[in-house]
């Protein structure tokens, strides 16, 4: 599956100039008009996933990180009731539309159901219930996913949350893995047993915590990096399956 990702990759199209802000709103906020900024840019607008994110109108590249998951381990398909969190500007919620048939484009299999939450405005998205300007971890939130959630719970918990950057490595690190270790307690409440977990981190001295945290309440928790993810990136993915609450 691994060459269909550098397939897509590098079959081009122009850059999508006008997601560059929400897509990665935590980045160019903390970056002066410098050299550094303009390098950045050029890298962006070079990125192959950036390329091919717009030839196949997925809103953000890291909508690649997920079909590449999802491929190599599957725990989206049709029928699934997902939660997205922190999911603008809308990818991710995409590709779990597209996976769950929340659509019901196949009538062939069950419809799913694709609820994504973020503390930014969510562009509206066919198939998908967004919560926007709401913070997963204020309990008020919780009651409203609970609400819409055709069951009160769903089978899969999506997360591309990363936290408004400093640029302190070891502070940007603490603080993901807090809002890692929030959304596993609020799992608790919402995730159906044998669900599944996925969660970005930044590698760093409390990863391995937040490893055994997963260890404790799934069955089975690996470490991902999907081609996506920049080589030079601390970041990574922990995929934990068989959720072992009732």
């Amino acid at each position: 599956m691994a060459g269909r990702w550098a397939a897509a990759a590098a079959a081009g199209g122009s850059s999508c100039w006008h997601l560059v802000s929400k897509c990665l709103h935590t980045t160019v906020r903390f970056l002066k008009k410098t050299g550094t900024e303009h390098w950045w840019l050029e890298r962006h607008m070079k990125d192959p996933f950036v390329k091919a994110a717009k030839r196949q109108h997925y809103r953000c590249r890291s909508a690649f990180k997920l079909l590449e998951i999802d491929d190599k381990l599957p725990i989206l398909r049709p029928g699934l009731s997902v939660l997205d969190c922190g999911a603008a500007p809308g990818a991710w919620s995409q590709v779990a539309v597209e996976r769950v048939n929340a659509l019901g484009t196949d009538p062939a299999v069950p419809t799913g159901f694709v609820l994504g939450v973020d503390l930014l405005r969510i562009a509206p998205l066919e198939g998908a219930v967004f919560l926007s300007e709401a913070d997963i971890t204020d309990p008020n939130t919780l009651r409203t996913i609970q609400s819409l959630l055709p069951a009160e719970k769903v089978d899969v918990i999506l997360s591309d949350m990363a936290p408004n950057a400093t640029g302190v490595k070891e502070l940007d690190h603490q603080k993901l893995i807090n809002l890692c270790l929030g959304l596993l307690k609020v799992s608790q409440s919402i995730l159906k047993p044998k669900g599944t977990l996925l969660c970005k981190f930044w590698d760093g001295h409390e990863s391995r915590l937040l490893q055994n945290r997963l260890k404790e309440q799934f069955q089975d928790v690996r470490t991902i990096k999907p081609q996506a993810s920049r080589k030079d990136s601390a970041e990574s993915y922990y995929l934990a399956r068989l959720y072992k609450g009732k």
